[in-house]
Parts: structure tokens; sequence; C-alpha cells
């Protein structure tokens, strides 16, 4: 493999009003192995102590904002928020320009958080790495991660000074980006057949078995773990047009945010197949359920529903009847609101393993009642197809990975005679 070192440069993001020495230390340690340093200073309060490549002037400025607008913004989190957006701005601008190949940041939770704004932009495959010692314990790490492939460092200590135990963590994290920069840090190249399938668990016998089928024909499928991340991220990948269609066969996500369960997604979740005009089918899979932590710490609220130990930090409720109704009515939106082929396959002998007769959760009613919903506020009555079927029984898993496929044929029959008609007018 041939050295590019000269030609590489990683974004160093930091506040330098409090880790000027930490900053600068990563910058010529990347530039030791002969990769250069854009170093962005997201600091608020004070300068630092070297002149940074952007200054925080100008990531306020690319904020729309002064920096001393940005210090009045009424408080430390309003004024992040700014900066953030500045930082958004700027980053994925100097990817998308070929300026950077990787980007780092240092940080506590704020000048963590500041860092992950950005790299949250930048496309999968581009190496982004956090340092921060809020990478620990019982915290959070969406905001941190997000929905891309970004890798966080436990910092183990304060970021506040250099030290032994400092320079052997940064030494690390130098060494981890210069490999991602050198020797990967390419985006994934998908297949034009590429096509996103959602699954958990309590759906992964159904979708091996479509997953299986689709392959054999051709198709690429890349399955998506429906936990809340994994949807959010396949639909960034369709709506970036990296999908060549897309199979909900898991959608807790949307019954997670009906009764805001761990799982839960934003508003957006499903629209980006449906507004690009992807084949889209969609399943009902483990809507019976949404999610909570371990048994403990489960709300007595719930203390009369159904639930199943899914194993030590995930328990599964089960739905109520009108929590379906409006399952139903939240895909029936996305439904409509489809510009390609769409379907929904309904296996009426249960959505999820626990959803069956004899299951854990099994409620035929309930079930029924997102059926209903489904059937009345789709537009096109004739795209609901409900099937004698449980979602994990073989025979559905292969009626899935059919109804898939003459959705695509449709589609590409729908571009054929899209493609004639533009040439016909422009023959007149």
């Amino acid at each position: 493999m041939s050295d590019t070192r000269e030609s590489k440069s990683v974004a160093v993001i930091g506040t330098l009003d409090t880790k000027s020495a930490e900053i600068k230390y990563i910058a010529q340690s990347l530039e030791s192995q002969g990769i250069g340093a854009v170093t962005i200073d997201s600091g608020i309060l004070g300068a630092g102590t070297f002149t940074p490549t952007i200054t925080r002037e100008a990531v306020a400025e690319a904020a729309g904002m002064t920096l001393e607008a940005v210090k009045a913004a009424g408080s430390r989190g309003a004024a992040v928020e700014h900066m953030q957006r500045g930082l958004r701005s700027i980053v994925p601008a100097l990817a998308a320009a070929g300026r950077i190949h990787g980007a780092i940041c240092l940080g506590g939770a704020e000048g963590g958080l500041l860092g992950a704004a950005a790299m949250h932009d930048l496309p999968i495959g581009f190496p982004k790495l956090i340092v921060s010692p809020s990478a620990s314990g019982r915290r959070e790490f969406g905001p941190f991660v997000g929905s891309t492939d970004m890798l966080v460092m436990h910092s183990v200590i304060d970021i506040l000074g250099m030290n032994s135990l400092a320079i052997s963590v940064f030494d690390n994290a130098v060494a981890a980006m210069t490999g991602m920069v050198l020797f990967a840090g390419r985006p994934p190249v998908t297949k034009g057949m590429s096509v996103g399938i959602t699954m958990l668990g309590q759906t992964t016998p159904g979708a091996a078995v479509m997953r299986e089928m689709l392959e054999h024909e051709g198709y690429e499928p890349i399955v998506f773990h429906a936990n809340g991340v994994g949807g959010p991220a396949m639909d960034a990948l369709a709506a970036q047009g990296g999908l060549h269609g897309v199979v909900e066969y898991t959608v807790s996500e949307i019954a997670n945010s009906v009764r805001n369960g761990i799982h839960a997604t934003g508003p957006e979740r499903m629209r980006a197949a449906a507004v690009r005009g992807l084949p889209l089918l969609v399943v009902p899979g483990a809507a019976d359920f949404f999610n909570q932590g371990p048994r403990d710490t489960v709300p007595s609220e719930y203390a009369g529903r159904a639930q199943y130990f899914h194993n030590p930090v995930a328990t599964l409720v089960r739905m109520s009847r009108d929590e379906m109704r409006e399952v139903g009515r939240r895909l029936a939106a996305v439904v409509n609101e489809a510009r390609g082929p769409v379907q929904v396959l309904i296996p009426s002998r249960g959505l999820s393993l626990i959803g069956v007769a004899g299951g854990a959760i099994h409620d035929e009613a309930a079930d029924a009642a997102l059926t209903e919903e489904l059937r009345s506020a789709v537009r096109d009555p004739a795209v609901v197809e409900v099937v004698d079927l449980d979602i994990n029984d073989p025979a559905f898993g292969r009626l899935a990975a059919r109804r898939f496929i003459q959705l695509d044929i449709a589609s590409t029959q729908q571009a054929v005679r899209d493609t004639a008609g533009t040439a016909r007018k422009d023959a007149t």
C-alpha cells in the first residue's frame, strides 16, 4: 500500500480556552506522523494559547452570529447550541472539499458534544473519534454517537493539563486516528441493489429467511437493529441515496415513540424511503411492545400489563389496544406519503416471537386494532395485505421477500414509463 500521509489532514476540535495544551499535543503528534492538523477552536469564554487554523470567531460566524452575540445568548446551553451550528457548517464542508480526512475531538460533556455535533453530519466510513471523560459510567452515549460510526475513547482522567496518563491516552487516540485515515477511512460502497431491513431479536427468524431469499435474488440486504439508533441510521443512508429499497420488517421504534420507550425515535422516522420514492415494504413487526430497562426499573404504571424479561437490561412491555391504533395511524401516514411503490404486509398470527398464541404478550384484540386502523387510515386499501401467518414463520419471510421484489419490479416499470414520457415530451 502506498504511503499517502502527505496528502492527509485531520480536524482537531476542542475548546482552546481550557484545552489548548491538549489540542496542541494532538495536532503536533499527528504532524509527527506526517498527517496535517486543521485545529478548530470551539471555545466560547476565552482565547487559547495558540492561534488555531479556524478561530472561535469563525465558528460563530458560520452560525450566523458574532462571538459576542454567542456569549450573550442567555445561557451556557444556548451558547453551545450556536457553536454546534457553526461547527456543523464548517466541518462537513471541509470534508466535502477534501481538506480533512478524519476528525478528532477532546472534551468533557460540553466540549465533546460540540465536536460530536459536527461529526454526526460526516458520512459513514469517515474517521471520527471523541476522547472524553464522559465516555464512562451510567451516561447516555446517544448524544455523542448519534447514528454514526463514531469511535468513543474514555480519557480515564479529566482533560486538564498534560501528564503521563493523559499522554498515554492521547497517543493511543492519535494512533487510532492515524490508522483509520491511512488504512481505511473509506465510505461504504453499497451495491446498486442494496436493501435496508430493520430487525430485532423478536423478529430475527422471519427476517433472516427474507434476507437469505433477497440475497439469493441478487440483492444486498443490509440489516439495521431497530433499537432507536438503527432505524434513523437506515433513514440517513436512504436519504443519501445509498439504498435501492427498504423493508421495514420491524417497527418497534414507532411503538416506542408512542409510549416514549427506550427505543423511541423522532417524527422523521421511516419518511426518507417514502419521500425518495424507494420501493417500500412495511411489516408491523414488534409493534406489540415497547422497551423499558431492567425489571426493577419498570415504572409501576405498567404493573398491570403483560411483560417479558428479555435480558438483564431490557424488559418488553405490551402495547394496549389504543396504542396499537396510534401505531397504525403513524404507519399509515408514512404509507400515504410514499412516492413510489409501497405495500403493508401484516402477519395476523403474531407480530413477534412472544406475541403469538401462548406467548408472553399475546393479545389478539390489540393486534387486530392495529390492522383495523391501517386498513381505514391508508388511502389505498389495496396496499394492505393480511396473511394467516406469524411474522417468524419461514413462509412469511419468503412471502415478504417476494412482495418486496414485486415492488421493485413495479418501481423499475414506472421508471421506464417516466423515461418514455419524458422522451415523448421532448420530441414534441
